[in-house]
């Protein structure tokens, strides 16, 4: 059995991949700075921080996938990008796949670029953070042959607010946005956790980043 661990397991995100996770029978454990609130069935709950080498050896040591599902907001503003590149360099050395949730802003708006993050209708608000998983991909393209990573970002409208009903399809792009007929880009967080839990299951992005939509 898959053993599978979702730091930031707690979060829209991760719960959704914790969830889909646990539905196909993986060995799941969600690792959370604070205890989770709401836990779901079959689910192993344990608290640590991606920035602690010592939570990160543990994790790695239980885990044969590992997907982080962490946001760089608040104290993890600054962190949050070295310690990625550290646990990157560890889940190699230890033979573990790498698994990392970016951001939208980092896919480009046409071929070529630039990022939708460097585009002046990008919020301010926001921008920081989307470079900052922008950043992420590049250190993860620049790591050795032998890490087996993969980034998903999810498309520009995805949280809470648009959560919508399972529909349990989606489509696949690479470094472009998906984008339906009347223009949207969006996918309920479902299916998102259900995209993470195919890629899991089987695995079609080794060394790649790559985007789900409706």
């Amino acid at each position: 059995m898959t053993r599978v661990t979702v730091i930031g397991g707690s979060g829209y995100a991760g719960s959704h991949i914790v969830e889909a996770a646990a539905v196909r029978g993986l060995e799941v454990t969600s690792v959370t700075r604070k205890e989770a609130p709401n836990q779901i069935a079959n689910v192993r709950y344990t608290t640590g921080s991606i920035t602690d080498p010592a939570d990160r050896a543990r994790v790695l040591a239980e885990s044969d996938v590992v997907v982080v599902a962490a946001s760089p907001r608040g104290d993890m503003v600054d962190a949050l990008r070295p310690a990625i590149a550290e646990f990157a360099a560890e889940a190699d050395a230890a033979g573990v796949r790498f698994g990392v949730v970016g951001g939208a802003g980092s896919l480009l708006v046409r071929e070529g670029g630039p990022m939708a993050a460097e585009t002046p209708e990008f919020g301010d608000e926001y921008r920081p953070e989307a470079l900052t998983m922008a950043g992420v991909l590049e250190d993860l393209r620049g790591t050795p042959e032998s890490l087996d990573w993969f980034v998903i970002s999810p498309p520009g409208d995805f949280g809470p607010w648009i959560a919508g009903e399972f529909r349990g399809e989606y489509r696949v792009g690479g470094d472009l946005p998906v984008v339906a007929a009347d223009g949207s880009s969006t996918i309920g967080g479902a299916d998102f956790g259900v995209a993470v839990a195919d890629e899991i299951e089987q695995p079609a992005h080794r060394r790649a980043r790559f985007t789900v939509a409706y």
